[in-house]
Formats: structure tokens, sequence, C-alpha cells
């Protein structure tokens, strides 16, 4: 009798395993369509209204995004290489240019922008190294179409363009505030030798006039540096 009991059960059991198999199964697949639809959301309401400084993920959103969390890393990696060239490299050298109003605050301000602007240089390498980095991590990736589309146009904005403005833009600014420290670096020379007045300076040989007006001519040249970076940081940078 028990035998019989045991088929019986056993005839039970076996359409209950291939049901949950099934659902297993089903889950499986809704629970990637559901981690991509997620990521999607983020990306379109969240990254793509977002500034430069993208915000981190929580542990919900990780939970939520699955694989895709990896998808995001490149994207915010190359987010915080940026908000470290930006906010710990140029706009110091950016402040401080633009303090400068008068002949004697290339004097004043020397020390400081030197300071600054020290680390322009590497910046631009770093920046290059990441975006190389990036552009390789992107191309790895296997999306379908649907998440591609919208993830191309994130990158653009958050890598693509910032990388296009920054590349150019860092080594002008570095020119010029080495033209600004320069001009500093001649006025500390001459001592005594120069007085200011307001916006006026007067040195007392036409030589030492003539070799200031130079330098005042190539920060003219370069001056339009500072007012992209000044554009820079109002628009895409805050």
């Amino acid at each position: 009798m028990s035998t019989g009991i045991s088929r019986i059960w056993m005839r039970l059991l076996v359409p209950f395993i291939a049901l949950f198999l099934a659902v297993q199964l089903t889950g499986c697949g809704d629970s990637e369509a559901d981690q991509r639809k997620a990521f999607i959301d983020f990306l379109q309401n969240t990254v793509m209204r977002s500034g430069e400084h993208l915000p981190g993920l929580s542990e919900d959103q990780k939970q939520k995004f699955g694989p895709y969390v990896s998808d995001y890393a490149i994207l915010f990696g190359f987010s915080q290489q940026v908000n470290r060239a930006v906010d710990s490299g140029m706009k110091p050298v950016v402040d401080e240019l633009s303090a400068i109003r008068s002949p004697q605050d290339y004097l004043t301000r020397r020390d400081a922008l030197r300071q600054a602007s020290g680390s322009l240089g590497v910046l631009t390498q770093q920046i290059q190294s990441a975006k190389s980095q990036a552009d390789s991590s992107k191309a790895a990736l296997k999306q379908p179409s649907e998440l591609k589309t919208v993830y191309d146009n994130v990158y653009t904005k958050v890598v693509t363009q910032p990388a296009a403005t920054l590349a150019p833009l860092l080594p002008a600014l570095q020119a010029l505030s080495q033209d600004a420290v320069q001009a500093g670096d001649f006025l500390q020379q001459q001592g005594a030798n120069v007085s200011f007045n307001g916006s006026a300076i007067q040195f007392p040989t036409q030589e030492q006039a003539n070799q200031y007006n130079t330098l005042m001519s190539n920060l003219s040249a370069n001056a339009q540096a500072l007012t992209q970076a000044q554009a820079a940081l109002k628009n895409s940078f805050q």
C-alpha cells in the first residue's frame, strides 16, 4: 500500500518540479529584462539630467541594475576624473586669473597662481588616459540595442563632450597662467624701481616698459583661454 501511495506522490511531484523549473527560468528572463529597464530609466531620467557630478549608486540600485552596474562604472569613473580636473585643477586657476584686475595683482597673486597651475599639465594627461580607458571599456560592452542607443547618448554627454572641451582648454589655461606668473616675476625683479597707481604702472626706463608691454601682449593674445574656461565652468561643470 505504501508503494501505491509513493507512486501517486511521484506522479504529482513530477509536474510540480517541471512547473517549478519553468517558473525559475521565466523569472531569470524577467529579472534581466527588469534590470535593463531599470538601468535605462536611470540613464534617461537621472544621469541625462545630472550635471558633470554623477551620482553614486545605492545598494538598492546595484541590486536593481545587476550586471549593468559595470556599464555605469565606466561613466562614473570618467566623471570622477573630470570632477577632479575641474574642481582641484581648473577652477582654482580660473579664480586666481579672474582676480587679476590691476598690474600690482600680477605681483601679489603670482605665488598662489604658480601653485594652482602646477597640476594642470598632469591633469591633461590624466584626462587623456581616462578617455582612452573609457573608450576601450565601452567598446568591449555587449549591450542589447535598446540599451545601447540610450547608453551611447549618455556616453557622449558624460565622456566625449567633456573630454573634447578639456583637452585643448587645460593646456591653454596653463600657458596663460604661466604668462601671468612670468609678469609677476618680472615686476618682483624690478623691486622699488616700479611704481603702481591703480591701473597705471610706471618704470624708470623705456627698456623696462618695453619688456612689460611684451609680457602684456603675450597675455592678451592668450586671454581667450580664461574666457573659455569661465564659460565652461558656468555652462557645463557646475
